[in-house]
């Protein structure tokens, strides 16, 4: 595990880096083993990568995606609305058919009011 992040850290590309020490790997497998924080260890399992390596790894790993146009930039998270609030007058028992009743009742359905409380 340790030759695989310095091969890589080294300057070779993934796959290449996976093959010399004989991972045979998918690139995203082996992408996703750069990114596991569970080899820097925890209270139970020992650290197999120490915190420098597995920071410069994963510098190196952005720096290289970057160059390839493989990062994008969220635009800002739009919440979408669903209308929630709406006045109907009582329904009245119109059908036997459990649909057509439904359907009867979601047509009296007189406004909709977004999450604003705009109409």
């Amino acid at each position: 595990m340790r030759d695989f992040f310095q091969n890589y850290i080294s300057g070779m590309a993934l796959m290449p880096a996976a093959e010399k020490v004989g991972l045979n790997l998918y690139h995203g497998s082996a992408g996703r083993m750069l990114r596991n924080k569970k080899y820097l260890g925890d209270d139970y399992y020992p650290a197999i990568i120490d915190k420098e390596t597995f920071d410069k790894a994963e510098e190196i790993r952005m720096s290289r995606a970057k160059a390839l146009g493989r990062v994008w930039e969220l635009e800002g998270k739009k919440d979408i609305l669903f209308p929630t609030n709406f006045t109907m007058p009582v329904v009245k028992k119109g059908s036997d058919d459990p649909f057509e009743q439904a359907a009867h009742a979601y047509s009296l359905i007189e406004s909709e009011v977004d999450g604003d409380g705009a109409k």
